[in-house]
């Protein structure tokens, strides 16, 4: 198994152009996230033909390359590998620069948001479903609320979400390119329980860290130019942090709450005075956040809404979830209509994987190679996005669709989890008669499916 990775990173190494067309090498749930010098130097169409390869999408200079939940992270190790063996070899730095310049500032946002959260995201996956468990606990079982084993399911689900600023100024710092601890600092500072209660601060302050730690960053590296080293352990870090902050204190973290609560206000508003539009609207467009891999963005959305005292629950991870769904609906009226038999188990595998809130493998390595089973499964998003907003269906955390969500959707009441259900089965039944109805080019198929 080692060398088959092996293998395969070096081979995407060469396809990359070498190490010295190499900007950046990242990964989320299910691919792999490079940025290249010069795009003419990536052979895109072999990367494609690989074994394991469910796809490749390019958005913003940056080449995201589908392997797959539980693979991922094993290539990416790899390729790191096969990286840091490769002699060093002089890169057109004007060209990087350029990259940078050229990039779209609205899709640069974006994807700094997406490399922040998605490492959390699986403490935010494991914090959800544990909270969720503790909650049919309490439903289904009627457990005295006292018990040593109550309480102490509720330290472990909580504690996540609990240090949960520490965790995005960690993340935040290293993305910016400072100190990923004196981050975790800034995170600590505006959630002390001095200013406000930790646990509301814990997803009310995602705004407050992202521009603190900028600050911080932008202060930590400025420092290091002009303090000499024989001092830089000393001042720096004391300066940086006192003067984060009290800015953060005083400034921004004000600023930052303001500008939650407008975001959240906003979405509140959208959906209450548009309803089943917006849901239809949301579910339907989802999947093109999917596509660009700016999906995970939405997470600091998600995690204001369930802090705000207002609102305390995240209405728009449901509609998420009709989208993802739908995709797998889709997916299985191929598995049905195709009689190519490799691109038949591709389609069974990546929508049962759909149903369990991992859509890449069917978007890439079905749907969007078809082209109608793209269609049918908006459709479906988007019905099943407008009546989970019709039924006012909500979650109590965020990072889970699909069948694992109904941890999260559970505690909420019974009612809660019938309509989400009743959701589910709109969303995949609807895109499945749709794509049925529409039908697949098989002579596409047999060419793109490999």
């Amino acid at each position: 198994m080692k060398s088959d990775l092996q293998q395969i990173a070096h081979k995407l190494l060469l396809l990359l152009g070498g190490k010295p067309n190499i900007v950046d090498v990242s990964h989320c749930a299910t691919r792999l996230r490079i940025t290249v010098h010069e795009d003419s130097k990536v052979n895109t169409a072999e990367i494609e033909q690989m074994s394991g390869v469910e796809g490749v999408f390019i958005r913003g200079g940056q080449y995201q390359i589908i392997i797959g939940t539980g693979t991922v992270n094993k290539v990416h190790r790899a390729l790191m590998e096969a990286y840091n063996n490769e002699p060093e070899k002089p890169a057109d730095a004007d060209h990087s620069v350029a990259v940078k310049k050229n990039r779209n500032p609205v899709v640069g946002l974006f994807q700094i948001l997406s490399q922040i959260f998605v490492p959390i995201i699986p403490v935010i996956v494991a914090g959800g479903l544990l909270t969720g468990m503790l909650g049919m606990m309490k439903v289904f079982l009627s457990g005295a609320p006292d018990n040593d084993w109550i309480r102490m399911l509720g330290i472990i689900s909580s504690s996540s979400f609990i240090i949960l600023p520490v965790l995005i100024g960690f993340s935040a710092a290293k993305v910016f390119g400072s100190s990923p601890f004196m981050g975790a600092i800034i995170g600590g500072i505006l959630t002390h329980p001095s200013l406000q209660d930790s646990m509301g601060l814990a997803q009310g302050t995602v705004i407050p860290i992202l521009l603190s730690v900028y600050l911080m960053s932008m202060l930590e590296k400025g420092l290091r130019k002009i303090i000499p080293s024989a001092l830089d352990l000393l001042v720096v870090p004391f300066t940086t942090i006192l003067i984060t902050g009290t800015v953060s204190v005083l400034v921004l973290g004000p600023l930052g709450t303001f500008i939650g609560s407008f975001i959240s206000g906003a979405c509140s508003m959208i959906y209450m005075k548009a309803g089943m539009i917006a849901g239809f609207l949301f579910g339907g467009l989802y999947p093109l956040l999917v596509l660009t891999g700016l999906h995970h963005s939405l997470n600091m959305i998600e995690a204001g809404l369930l802090a705000d005292p207002t609102i305390g629950v995240n209405f728009l991870l449901p509609i998420w979830s009709m989208a993802n769904v739908a995709q797998g609906g889709a997916g299985l009226a191929v598995f049905f209509m195709t009689r190519n038999q490799t691109l038949k188990r591709t389609a069974i595998s990546a929508s049962l994987t759909s149903f369990m809130g991992i859509i890449e493998p069917v978007i890439f390595g079905v749907n969007l190679k078809l082209i109608r089973p793209l269609v049918g499964a908006a459709v479906g998003g988007a019905l099943g996005g407008a009546y989970v907003v019709f039924a006012h269906v909500a979650a109590n955390s965020y990072g889970l669709t699909g069948i694992p969500m109904i941890a999260i959707i559970a505690p909420l009441g019974m009612l809660n989890l019938l309509h989400y259900l009743i959701g589910f089965c709109l969303a995949v039944g609807s895109a499945f008669l749709i794509t049925l109805l529409l039908g697949i080019d098989e002579e596409r198929g047999s060419n793109e499916v490999k």
